[in-house]
């Protein structure tokens, strides 16, 4: 089946838009002539600007523009706030600062870790950091590493399309779980098709 162009320049800007991206967003209008979603232009702007927060380690900043923008979103939901809070804890022990570090661990999360054990969890291999002298060498070193900025960013990105009534989930993603689903089904069936094997590379393998 051929994909039209304009259909697969609609799916990489619904791509961008939902996940925030606006300067790809922006550029690919540019160079592919799609346009911007006119209802998603100011949410993008908002997302973008208290997302950027989190990747820069200013989760301070972050929390001032959610609760400015979005008064009800850290109330409802606990485990984004904790990852929050979590995240400011680590650009803490990130600057070597251990006693800001213990007294914001105690003051912020020590409670809300012995009311929930997945929160304690994580709690504990953040403090573990504290025990290395170069922590971005130990075990527990991913929760230093930009993907852990993302991983906040991410969930905190798809909790304000939650409360904006978007889909905080790209076309893109669906496509790939209905593909998934798809070919579960035929398999199940023992239906011959030619197969994508490698969803990450598309690659597909030719039925015999």
């Amino acid at each position: 089946m051929d994909v039209q162009r304009g259909d697969l320049n609609r799916l990489i800007m619904n791509y961008f838009v939902t996940e925030g991206y606006k300067e790809a967003a922006e550029k690919f209008q540019i160079e592919s002539g799609t346009p911007i979603p006119i209802l998603s232009s100011d949410s993008l702007e908002k997302r973008m600007k208290i997302t950027n927060a989190v990747h820069d380690g200013d989760i301070s900043s972050a929390i001032y523009l959610v609760n400015a923008i979005y008064p009800d979103i850290l109330d409802s939901n606990p485990q984004l706030y904790f990852h929050l809070q979590q995240q400011k804890l680590i650009e803490l022990i990130r600057k070597r600062d251990v006693e800001g570090a213990l007294d914001f661990a105690q003051t912020h999360l020590a409670d809300r870790g012995m009311e929930n054990p997945e929160f304690l969890e994580e709690l504990e291999r953040t403090m573990a950091l504290l025990a290395f002298e170069d922590p971005e060498s130990s075990s527990f070193c991913d929760l230093l590493n930009s993907s852990q900025r993302q991983k906040v960013a991410s969930e905190l990105n798809a909790a304000i399309l939650e409360e904006e009534d978007c889909n905080s989930s790209t076309k893109m993603a669906e496509l790939i779980k209905l593909l998934v689903w798809s070919q579960r089904e035929l398999d199940k069936y023992k239906v011959t098709y030619d197969k994508m094997t490698d969803i990450t590379n598309g690659t597909i393998t030719k039925s015999e």
